[in-house]
Order: C-alpha cells, then sequence, then structure tokens
C-alpha cells in the first residue's frame, strides 16, 4: 500500500476551534417570541431538518480543512546519490566593469554583459554541483550559498548590475568570502577542502577591502581550494559611456584600463587553479576540463517521486455539503409562516 502524507499539516489545527464555535453557538443567548396561537404554525417536516444544515456546515468545513492541509500519495521514495563538486563564483561589480571593450555582433558590450555567458554556463553546464555566488566591489557579499537549485541562480545572476555596491574593487574580501562559504568539516580532511573550487571574474586590479589578493590566495592554499581566474577587459585605453546626474547616457570617452593578470595569474598558480582570458572561446571548456580531473565529492539527498496530490477528493465533497447546507437554509426560510397572526386577529382581553 502506498505511503500517504500531508503537505500543510498545520492547518489541522483549525480542525481545534470547530468544536469552540459550536459549544459557543450552543451557549448563545436566544429570543423568546410568544405568539398567539403558535401551535397552528407547527410544521413537522420543517423540525425534522432542522438540525441538518448545520450538521452539514461543520462535515463541509471539517472536510475543506483536510483539502487544505494537502494529503499526498507518494508512489515512489527512494535516496538519490550523486557525484558533484562545490563551486563558488566571485564576480566583480565595480565601475570598470562598465567598460565597453567587447563587441558582438557589431554591438558594443560592457565587461559585465561578457562575462554573464561565462557565469550562466557553470549553472547550465555543471547540473551536478552545488554553485554559490559571492559578488564584490568596494566590499564583498554573498548573493547566494551553495545550492542545487540552479535556474534560481540564473534569476539572481539576470539581475546583477554595477552600481549595487559602492565602487572599488576588493578582490581579496571576495576571495575570502567565497573560501568562507566553503567551509564545511564534513567535507574535509586533514584541513583540506575536498571537491571545492572558486571561480573569479574580474577586471581590475585590487584596491579596496582589508585582505590583499596575496593573503586570500594563501588562505585558499592552505586548505586545499583551487582558485580559477578569469580577466575579464583589454589594457590601454578603453571607451567607457558617460551619463549625466539622471543617469541618460550622453555617449564614451576613452580611459585607461586597469587590468591586473599578474596577480590573477599568481592567485591561480598559488591555489593550484589556473587563468584564462574571457575572450578566450576556450577558457570556459578548458576550466571544466581541468576542474574534473579532479576527485569528485558525493552528495546525498532525500526525493520524493511521483507524488499524487488527493485534495480535490476533500475540497469537492467539501464545497458539496457547505452549499447544500446554505440551500437547506434557503428553503426553510422561505418556508418558515410570518411571526404574527393574519391581519384581522382579535385580541380576546380587548375591549
Amino acid at each position: 500500500m502506498p505511503p500517504y502524507t500531508l503537505h500543510d499539516p498545520l492547518w489541522l489545527l483549525a480542525l481545534a476551534v470547530l468544536p469552540l464555535v459550536l459549544w459557543l453557538r450552543a451557549r448563545r443567548a436566544v429570543p423568546v417570541l410568544l405568539v398567539p396561537f403558535a401551535a397552528a404554525w407547527h410544521r413537522p417536516s420543517l423540525a425534522s431538518t432542522s438540525r441538518w444544515p448545520a450538521g452539514l456546515a461543520l462535515v463541509g468545513l471539517v472536510l475543506l480543512v483536510l483539502a487544505l492541509a494537502r494529503p499526498q500519495r507518494i508512489e515512489d521514495k527512494r535516496e538519490v546519490h550523486s557525484q558533484g563538486y562545490d563551486l563558488m563564483l566571485a564576480i566583480d561589480l565595480s565601475g570598470s566593469m562598465l567598460a565597453e571593450d567587447y563587441v558582438k555582433d557589431g554591438e558594443a558590450l560592457n565587461r559585465l554583459q561578457a562575462i554573464k555567458p561565462v557565469i550562466q554556463a557553470f549553472i547550465d553546464k555543471r547540473p551536478s554541483d552545488r554553485i554559490g555566488i559571492v559578488v564584490f566591489s568596494g566590499r564583498a557579499y554573498t548573493l547566494a550559498p551553495l545550492t542545487f537549485d540552479h535556474d534560481w541562480l540564473a534569476k539572481q545572476v539576470a539581475r546583477l548590475k554595477i552600481g549595487l555596491i559602492e565602487d572599488g574593487t576588493a578582490i581579496g574580501d571576495g576571495l575570502g568570502i567565497a573560501l568562507t562559504r566553503l567551509e564545511q568539516a564534513a567535507r574535509e580532511q586533514g584541513n583540506q577542502r575536498k571537491g571545492a573550487f572558486v571561480v573569479l571574474l574580474t577586471d581590475g586590479a585590487n584596491n579596496r577591502g582589508s585582505l590583499t589578493p596575496d593573503q586570500a590566495a594563501q588562505i585558499a592554499k592552505s586548505r586545499g581550494i583551487p582558485v580559477y581566474t578569469m580577466g575579464a577587459g583589454r589594457d590601454g585605453l578603453v571607451p567607457f559611456p558617460v551619463f549625466d546626474q539622471n543617469g541618460n547616457r550622453l555617449g564614451t570617452r576613452r580611459m585607461p584600463s586597469d587590468l591586473d593578470q599578474n596577480t590573477l595569474i599568481t592567485i591561480a598558480q598559488t591555489t593550484g587553479g589556473q587563468y584564462y582570458r574571457v575572450d578566450d572561446t576556450q577558457a570556459i571548456e578548458s576550466a571544466f576540463k581541468s576542474i574534473d580531473r579532479t576527485q569528485k565529492i558525493e552528495f546525498q539527498s532525500k526525493s520524493y517521486l511521483l507524488t499524487t496530490e488527493l485534495f480535490i477528493w476533500f475540497a469537492a465533497p467539501g464545497l458539496a455539503c457547505l452549499l447544500l447546507s446554505a440551500l437547506l437554509v434557503r428553503v426553510r426560510g422561505s418556508a418558515t409562516p410570518p411571526s404574527s397572526p393574519v391581519s384581522g386577529f382579535r385580541s380576546p382581553v380587548s375591549s
């Protein structure tokens, strides 16, 4: 026999309220109206159905509460084991990422637009990996912890834009927070983190933050976490957009670029990773192949498959009971005679 469960069992607490409502209704003061010749108005058919509307309404409410608790039948319950990696993407959102030194289909792209396909490739092409995101500029923040929900990650990446964080380039802090997000005792052996990597995407030289790139690289090395660095942009004078105070674009002007490739190469070599240029069409595939040569870690999670919703079997009869109860009350009300005799009644005490 297949197992059954309730998706939202807290709704069952509402059942405890129904007896209280009935008790309060029973204690309610009922006004008594003395009507002359009341016996003449008695109809046994009406008296016999007086309890049906309340009973049907109670049954209907109970069934609707059970429907809200979402009963389910689970056809297959199994434990799923998968192998993959833990990847943290550290993404630069500094103002220099606005430089438009990339061209696609004749249209100028800024550096953030150029690296978004790289980020999306990690999300789309590595479904077995847990992926997290750290963004940095003058400060560093965690945008997403490690997760298998790649669809949600893609939505977060689509929202990324320059100016979300105060300007600057805190590469060391961005890398440091990414390493912190990879700390998991269950995945460590001899102080070495297994199956974990950082992918650092940036375009500039470190000029902010409390942690230098060299210090962050040494921390990564001590924990056995390779850092793959990807440099965006070109050296020399590059076009930058110019905006007015209201954010309207006025044009472009050429400004010097400060891509510090030496630092990115040093970080990669220190930690056992590799350095790539974003404009290299083979960079992503090369990074994937390099990561896949390392031993994977095993993930274990419980999943419920082929779940059948059963709430309709409670909701439909519950609504039917409520509608039938309302119909009986309406019929009974229309059949109830007036509370006073017809015109022309003469009181025996009148003179």
